[in-house]
Formats: C-alpha cells, structure tokens, sequence
C-alpha cells in the first residue's frame, strides 16, 4: 500500500527560506541568482503554507472529536481580557 505525500517539514522548509531571505537582504547576488532565490522562496513559501494547514486541520480533527471543545479565534494583543487568564475554550 503506498502512502500519501506527507506535508513538507515546515522548520526545514521556514529554515531555509529565512537563509534565502538573507541572502536577498545582503544585496550582493547577481540579477538571474536573485531571481532564482526569489523563486526558491514563493515555493518555500508555499511548503510553509501547505504544512501549517495540515497543522490546522490536524487541530481541528482533534478538537472536534471531543465535542465539548470548540475552537476560537487567538485574541488580538489589544483585547482587554487577552491576559485574564479565563479559560477560553470551555
């Protein structure tokens, strides 16, 4: 039985891109390298995007299988009850 193509590793992936980001910043690559890294980094880009919804669809299978958990929205910095304390989720 083969296997489903796994999410890609989103450290090795987010790793990466933020050296390739680096080496953007620096300024010192030629035109075609550059494009070339920029390239590299909207594929990356979309590696981190592509395991980061296999993360949140993992959550959300887990948080629906107990039925008493209901997922919430993170509050924003700005929220006055951000720092209460409350349990949010039940």
């Amino acid at each position: 039985m083969t296997r489903s193509k796994r999410p890609p590793d989103f450290e090795k992936s987010l790793s990466e891109l933020e050296a390739l980001v680096e080496r953007l910043e620096g300024g010192e690559l030629p035109l075609e390298e550059s494009l070339k890294a920029f390239e590299r980094g909207v594929a990356l880009t979309r590696e981190c995007q592509v395991a980061l919804e296999a993360a949140q669809a993992r959550v959300d299978i887990l948080l629906k299988r107990d039925g008493a958990i209901e997922a919430q929205p993170f509050p924003d910095e700005g929220d006055d009850d951000a720092g209460s304390g409350e349990d949010r989720l039940g």
